[in-house]
């Protein structure tokens, strides 16, 4: 089954597609840094990647002519800034909205399925009505904007045709969700909303994976069974009594049934068997990326992640890490920023995949990309949606 996917950024989600088993026919990133993490791991044959049609160029000036109309997938992780809730909160007013042109891509290439992810600040109040808007344009892509219309009376118009319920020609059905990646085997805690569509012809089911981690699983294994304690041979000493806030949670779970997931993946599970950092990046091996940057505090909203939980969201600002975020929270107190390769882990990167950028540039493209693991399952999901309906159809 064929990909297409857009706004590649350093291909966490090209990754996740990938080895859900589609085949990209084409991949495009107009960022140079981005397209250079990219080719290097091309010219390292991490994967199937050296295989992969990387452009670099901008969505608007690619030529689609020579993409399969009809192609199994277009998968798009469309520029979050416009939406986060640390940019400018411009959202459809931010030039670099690129909701619109990625519905003029879809209405060319008319594929199967369509798989967009972008920030949880999509979906915050103050948006609502804008996202409303976004998935009824991915659902009638057909319905074009008027050039002497505005968003919102193209909105109005696309309720309308809606409620008719007789809908012509290209249109897909539509859901979204947000996801939390630990749920899904994510050492992070990780909010993203996802919108999946399918084309109306082929009249399939779907939904969300389940999710296959829980927060109740990693608390009996600390809080109950100590399992998770053993594993690591942590003395009993130094084992930290549960927060206050788990109190209640640990009281059910051993009144009641145990929990049927797997508990949440931890900082230290993720990163257990790495090396101890060192402190100079050009003594490390080609491709740890596993040095230490200095400079790391601690203050008020960004206190670091505990080593025994999820990590904390990873982001990116325009400069890298913003603030004093990114860090590990050792168990004396301390903080320091995570490696490269530590936060490549955080976001289920394979260690052969390697960051060729500086120290900021590369977090940047780490802190954007979409976790690979989660990526992988919900393709997963769509291609075995799209084999069915073939086996149907035949």
């Amino acid at each position: 089954m064929r990909s297409l996917e857009l706004y590649t950024g350093a291909g966490g989600l090209a990754l996740g597609i990938s080895m859900a088993g589609f085949e990209h026919v084409a991949l495009i990133e107009r960022d140079e840094d981005a397209c250079a993490s990219l080719r290097e791991n091309q010219r390292r044959q991490v994967l199937d990647m050296a295989r992969w049609p990387v452009h670099h160029c901008d969505v608007e000036g690619f030529d689609y002519g020579a993409i399969p109309e009809g192609l199994e997938l277009l998968a798009a992780g469309v520029p979050c800034q416009p939406f986060s809730i640390g940019g400018k909160h411009k959202g459809h007013a931010d030039e670099r909205n690129m909701f619109p042109s990625t519905v003029d891509i879809i209405r060319r290439v008319k594929p199967l399925a369509i798989l967009i992810e972008n920030v949880r600040g999509l979906t915050r109040s103050s948006f609502a009505k804008y996202f409303n808007y976004i998935q009824l344009m991915l659902t009638y892509p057909e319905v074009r904007r008027k050039s002497t219309e505005v968003w919102l009376d193209h909105f109005g118009r696309l309720e309308r045709y809606h409620t008719k319920g007789k809908p012509d020609g290209l249109f897909y059905r539509i859901v979204a969700r947000v996801l939390n990646a630990a749920d899904y085997g994510v050492p992070q805690r990780r909010e993203r909303v996802f919108i999946v569509g399918f084309r109306s012809d082929l009249g399939l089911e779907w939904s969300f994976p389940v999710g296959t981690h829980s927060f109740d699983a990693l608390v009996w294994e600390q809080f109950c069974s100590g399992e998770y304690w053993r594993r690591y041979n942590i003395p009993k000493k130094l084992i930290p009594k549960p927060p206050l806030s788990v109190n209640m949670r640990i009281e059910k779970l051993e009144s009641g049934l145990l929990p049927l997931q797997k508990p949440w993946l931890t900082v230290r599970d993720a990163i257990q068997n790495l090396p101890r950092p060192s402190r100079r990046r050009e003594r490390e091996e080609p491709g740890l990326d596993h040095f230490l940057i200095p400079g790391a505090r601690s203050y008020v909203g960004h206190t670091g992640s505990p080593l025994d939980e999820p990590a904390k969201t990873l982001k990116a600002g325009d400069h890298g890490v913003p603030g004093g975020e990114n860090m590990l929270l050792e168990p004396n107190g301390t903080v320091r920023y995570f490696t490269i390769r530590e936060s490549a882990r955080l976001q289920t990167f394979p260690d052969e995949y390697v960051f060729p950028g500086s120290w900021t540039e590369s977090m940047r493209q780490i802190g954007n990309a979409v976790p690979v693991g989660l990526a992988t399952q919900i393709a997963k999901g769509i291609r075995v949606s799209l084999k069915r309906q073939e086996v149907s159809a035949a």
